[in-house]
């Protein structure tokens, strides 16, 4: 299938930097998962634990034979437990698996796992080399910490989206959110932190906790617009914008003097060059609407592909907007291996890798996904529990899995 790298032997054997490392996953939704899901990818062996019914993920579409690949997606390469929280004994159960990992990483409501009785000090005072990683919208502590937080949530409390607004000419309400952020980034730094505090930990031979915030996340992605908010400038920005082209739209930005004196060239219209209002980047930018006319004016009589070939050619940054489908599909990303093939039981598809390749062989998306608590046996036995305890759970109400799912 396209976009799949197959590997050999000896580089799969090398990319696994993780191998070794025991993370228990305690998250659910997506930026808890995604990091995990990363974890994973480098051979961590990353036992997660979802509640009675399963995560309620593995219910969103798109969905084949009752099978989420959304779901898949973040959860791709993990063992999975059914463990219900709810009752003391799944609690007790759940602190031993804990202090039996390297890495923790839950995403609860700050306080919750307090309340459990597995928050990271009633954890590490038994377990000090544990890192333990929660997740949160707001972080877990201070005046936010409490409130509700998903990702559009976040968006809005950040600053992103009435920034990202103020970009688009003429709106007059921040747009709508499809594409969740905050939940990727906050992933994406959660894992940051974790690889930290396991390189740390082979220095000191200690653990630690890290309070990983979405809104943080967030902020860190405004890096011009949180110094503008403390420095205004009278000085205008350009923002490149789509311009149309005869059957869609491409985005074309001349970032300095030399690409737009390109531009210039292969637009043939050398005139542009002495033009006051378009001759230095500071004019440009102070004229950039009447600029990205002009600009249009040219584009709007080609194909978007045509525009992209001829600025590309003359060495100018151009791209046609793509669907998501039509990406998939890119000879880049399976000249790079970008993608992997998963199966989950309802058939294959294709997820992202990690996004870098590394001399010494990089990750790659595990194969399978696992169903609800279809791990629980082995992950049990290899904990010393005998068939007996897990007979007894399981009948319990303990495992909250079916006991033809186990393996």
């Amino acid at each position: 299938m396209l976009g799949h790298h197959v590997r050999d032997p000896e580089e799969s054997a090398s990319s696994d930097a993780l191998v070794g490392v025991r993370v228990l996953d305690l998250t659910s939704v997506m930026a808890g998962p995604f990091a995990t899901r990363m974890l994973a990818d480098l051979g961590a062996d990353v036992v997660k634990v979802e509640p009675p019914g399963g995560d309620p993920m593995r219910g969103r579409p798109p969905l084949r034979a009752g099978h989420s690949a959304y779901f898949g997606t973040l959860n791709c390469g993990k063992r999975s437990m059914v463990v219900d929280l709810k009752n003391s004994e799944g609690v007790a159960l759940v602190r031993r698996l804990a202090l039996a990992s390297d890495v923790v990483v839950e995403n609860f409501r700050p306080g919750v796992m307090h309340r459990l009785g597995l928050d990271y000090q009633a954890l590490a005072d038994h377990k000090p080399s544990l890192i333990y990683c929660a997740i949160s919208g707001f972080g877990q502590t201070g005046p936010s910490s409490r409130k509700p937080a998903y990702a559009p949530i976040v968006h809005a409390a950040s600053g992103y989206d009435v920034a990202n607004m103020r970009y688009q000419r003429g709106a007059e309400r921040p747009a709508r959110t499809g594409i969740f952020i905050a939940d990727v980034l906050g992933g994406v730094y959660a894992f940051g932190a974790i690889q930290t505090a396991l390189l740390q930990r082979e220095r000191t031979g200690r653990g630690q906790y890290l309070d990983v915030s979405m809104l943080d996340a967030m902020l860190a992605l405004q890096v011009f617009e949180a110094q503008e908010a403390q420095f205004p400038s009278d000085r205008q920005r350009p923002v490149y914008s789509p311009v149309r082209a005869a059957d869609g739209y491409v985005i074309v930005a001349p970032v300095s003097q030399r690409l737009f004196e390109r531009l210039c060239d292969a637009l043939d219209r050398p005139d542009w060059r002495d033009d006051p209002r378009m001759c230095t980047t500071e004019q440009r930018a102070h004229h950039w609407d009447f600029v990205t006319s002009l600009i249009e004016d040219w584009t709007r009589e080609r194909t978007a592909r045509e525009c992209e070939e001829i600025l590309l050619a003359a060495g100018i940054p151009c791209s046609r907007y793509l669907e998501t489908a039509e990406v998939l599909k890119d000879p880049q990303l399976a000249h790079r291996g970008s993608l992997a093939e998963v199966d989950d039981g309802a058939g294959t598809f294709l997820v992202p890798n990690l996004p870098w390749r590394s001399s010494a062989g990089s990750g790659r998306a595990r194969p399978y996904v696992s169903a609800p608590g279809a791990d629980s046996n082995r992950i049990l036995l290899d904990l010393d529990c005998t068939e007996a305890d897990i007979a007894a759970w399981r009948n319990s109400g303990v495992l909250g899995d079916r006991p033809e799912e186990g393996r």
